[in-house]
């Protein structure tokens, strides 16, 4: 059975960490390369680097300091922002990411999850799916959750499946910044339809939400940001806390 994951998440604007609430009022965290090398040290499975406004800029990610990231870390390194060709994606490939997440770009050109796992492999290629609830709709948001789109978030996870997407990052946007738990309902249903490892994201506040997420919702890692920048929860305790119920985590 494959280890359950823990992942650290960096929201990057203008080149330092932040975090806000719903994707908005945002505060800074800290330094990328210093919180980086914390979470290696922690036990970290993997680490997220995301450049929340290189879309909204029209800019690419920025590189330099991905570059620096990467060399304090020895763990998989997925990062986001600004991603609009294969170009770009074996840049980041070539500058120290393991995996790219996709998420503007491949709303507007769906075709570049297909090209791009067909290029360097499915396992290198995260969708990143910004979901908003409205009611009983699920609608997919892009441009750093700024702009709706006609999407929903069920049927568009299955079409990024389908087109070679190797797995599949899940926000909530509802639950962004909350600290009120994981979207359990939706998670629970996209991981029974799917067959791609899908990773949680928004809303953990406490051990238990992690707990309830693999366990109530089957999903194959979970992310967080705000918890781990402000050393309210401390990695290395919420995997022994995972593993004395019974999660298959690596300690």
């Amino acid at each position: 059975m494959l280890c359950k994951r823990i992942i650290p998440c960096l929201d990057v604007k203008d080149g330092i960490v932040v975090k806000g609430t719903n994707f908005i009022d945002l505060k800074e965290a800290g330094s990328a390369i210093e919180l980086a090398e914390r979470y290696y040290n922690e036990g970290a499975d993997e680490l997220v680097f995301l450049d929340i406004t290189a879309t909204l800029e029209n800019r690419k990610t920025l590189i330099e300091l991905v570059e620096e990231v990467s060399k304090v870390i020895r763990i998989p390194f997925t990062v986001g922002g600004g991603i609009s060709n294969i170009e770009d994606i074996e840049k980041l490939l070539n500058t120290g990411a393991d995996k790219v997440s996709l998420n503007s770009s491949i709303v507007k050109n769906p075709n570049l999850i297909s090209s791009a796992s067909k290029s360097f492999g499915s396992q290198a290629i995260v969708a990143a799916v910004d979901s908003k609830t409205t009611g009983s709709l699920h609608k997919v948001f892009i441009k750093g959750g700024t702009e709706e789109t006609e999407l929903e978030t069920i049927s568009w996870c299955k079409k990024v499946e389908e087109l070679g997407a190797g797995e599949i990052l899940l926000t909530s946007m509802n639950k962004d910044g909350t600290k009120s738990g994981y979207d359990i309902e939706l998670l629970r249903y996209l991981s029974s339809e799917l067959t791609i490892p899908i990773i949680a994201s928004g809303g953990a506040g406490k051990k238990a939400h992690f707990l309830e997420a693999f366990t109530k919702a089957n999903v194959d890692a979970c992310l967080a940001a705000g918890l781990f920048h402000y050393k309210e929860l401390d990695i290395s305790d919420l995997k022994n806390y995972l593993y004395q119920n019974k999660i298959n985590v690596r300690l």
